[in-house]
């Protein structure tokens, strides 16, 4: 198994401070993670309507206020500072972005990270955020799907052509092409039959993260043959698509949580960062998760 970390959010740490990204990224390949997770926010809100689907609350815990860099020059900036660890968006808010433009911007990440890039995408859920981007809110699935069709084509196609509901072109060149073979692997966010055949049509992986605490079973066993239908009505090899789910990196759960995830067959699983400072708990604490964890599992 494979196990992946999240960038720390804002609320517990300086993300924004380029030397505590650097340390942070270089101790996490360190430490064996085999990835590392940005977030994705164009704008934040101080009042909403919408409701944020991974708390009971409705209410997302990032504060207003938060620092929330683009992801992909956070991604860029952390490439050039590590050697292996993979970099990922868990999720890039795919519909708010050009996509001609952004499958430019992942090649050029990608071949500058020298082939370590994984791309994560949702529609998002604050309908605040899209429409402030003068954005439909209710058409951002059907805008996903056709987005990710085009940044295939651009990334395997030398000359390459499309007609679709929202873009058209003909005969058009997009280089650089990605250093991974094929496109940079594409994983597909969501708890919903929509995005479980999002990940059946188009995903290397399907990432159904449901909260902070671990994996939902029953959730999973709804989702997951979706993925698989979908993925053999498209003429896909099924087996081809791999699941990654959410584990906690509390020490007391930690092995537990991971162990289940793997026997729902997850490939990878994505921790939160355990609190601490750089120059505290931290680096005790990933020790402890690498040495209980990463070393039986991984």
């Amino acid at each position: 198994m494979k196990f992946g970390i999240r960038i720390p959010p804002p609320q517990m740490g300086p993300i924004a401070d380029p030397d505590f990204l650097v340390r942070y990224a270089r101790l996490c390949e360190e430490m064996g993670f085999e990835s590392l997770w940005t977030i994705d926010h164009a704008v934040m809100h101080q009042e909403y309507d919408s409701r944020y689907p991974y708390k009971t609350t409705g209410r997302t815990p990032l504060p207003a206020d938060s620092n929330m860099p683009d992801p992909l020059v956070m991604m860029a900036f952390l490439a050039h500072a590590t050697e292996r660890i993979r970099l990922g968006t868990s999720m890039l808010i795919l519909p708010q972005r050009h996509p001609i433009i952004l499958a430019k911007e992942i090649a050029t990440l990608d071949t500058y990270a020298r082939g370590r890039i994984t791309l994560g995408v949702g529609v998002g859920w604050v309908k605040e955020e899209v429409e402030h981007l003068g954005q439909n809110f209710h058409d951002r699935g059907k805008r996903a799907d056709e987005w990710l069709e085009i940044m295939k084509l651009l990334w395997t196609e030398e000359v390459a052509s499309y007609e679709g509901a929202y873009h058209r072109f003909e005969r058009v060149i997009s280089n650089p092409k990605c250093a991974q073979p094929g496109g940079v692997p594409i994983m597909i966010g969501g708890h919903s039959p929509a995005a479980a055949r999002r990940a059946g049509r188009y995903g290397d992986e399907f990432y159904p993260h449901w909260s902070t605490r671990g994996p939902d079973a029953e959730e999973l066993a709804r989702l997951w043959p979706i993925v698989m239908e979908t993925a053999d009505k498209a003429g896909r090899d099924p087996q081809s698509v791999r699941l990654t789910l959410t584990s906690t990196s509390d020490a007391k759960t930690a092995l537990e949580t991971a162990e289940r995830c793997a026997e729902l067959g997850a490939e990878r699983v994505v921790v939160l960062p355990p609190k601490g400072e750089l120059d505290g708990a931290l680096p005790d604490e990933l020790a402890r998760f690498r040495d209980q964890v990463i070393a039986k599992l991984g």
